[in-house]
């Protein structure tokens, strides 16, 4: 088999494809969790504490200034507003996951919970059971 012929074999399996399809959907999940951060969550809690724009905060390290050949040279910031924005979606997902890992757990522990009733034993060994007791007696 060459090469092609091993790779769409492993590409095929059912467990690569599920999770190029987890990608797929995480990667949406995240859009989606961004977007609800940075539009919906923080400009409410930016308004709270006084009009703030969580991602614009920022530590000025050193400011912005003209060089000798007159080029702007930017401002060096340590972003913590970002950051912010960054850990509250971190958050948000985490949540997310463990929402959705607590439901998987909870329908396993059913399955298990119902065990099947053990199977009455077939003729022959109930032959055999009467047997052995009739050789004790």
């Amino acid at each position: 088999m060459g090469m092609m012929g091993e790779f769409k074999e492993f590409a095929m399996r059912g467990n690569v494809i599920d999770l190029a399809v987890g990608v797929v959907i995480g990667a949406a999940f995240g859009k989606i969790v961004t977007a609800l951060v940075d539009n919906v969550i923080m400009p409410p809690i930016g308004l709270l504490i006084g009009g703030v724009d969580f991602s614009d905060l920022a530590i000025t390290l050193k400011q912005a200034s003209v060089d000798a050949a007159g080029e702007v040279v930017p401002a060096v910031q340590i972003g913590y507003g970002t950051f912010l924005n960054a850990l509250i979606q971190f958050i948000i997902v985490a949540f997310a996951i463990f929402m959705v890992v607590k439901a998987i757990n909870r329908l396993n522990r059913k399955e298990e919970a119902a065990p099947e009733a053990p199977a009455e034993p077939s003729e022959d060994v109930l032959l055999l059971r009467e047997i052995r007791d009739s050789l004790k007696r």
